[in-house]
């Protein structure tokens, strides 16, 4: 059940894991292995997964995608004014087969 309730929330809008963590009343590290899980296999279900990589505020630095928790600071620059990542998972739009 919870998967399910994880895949409405990330359906109805962009979350990061403290996001949903604290809608779950979870703690975050039991949020990711989960989220893992799911983001597999809904890439077999026909949902779209999309994921906003974590972005250091200072100067840019942009974190790799599969990096889903917030990173502590930032490789570049040490600083650790970080946007965690962000995952959202859209519904494929329907293909239109009428000719």
């Amino acid at each position: 059940m919870f998967r399910k309730e994880l895949l409405e929330l990330l359906r109805a809008a962009p979350r990061s894991i403290e996001d949903i963590a604290r809608a779950l009343e979870l703690d975050p590290r039991d949020v990711e292995d989960d989220l893992r899980h799911l983001l597999r296999s809904v890439r077999h279900s026909g949902y779209r997964v999309v994921i906003t990589p974590a972005r250091c505020r200072h100067c840019g630095f942009v974190f790799h995608k599969d990096k889903l928790d917030k990173p502590g600071n930032c490789p570049r620059c040490r600083e650790t004014w970080i946007s965690p990542p962000l995952v959202h998972i859209e519904h494929p739009a329907k293909t239109d087969r009428t000719n």
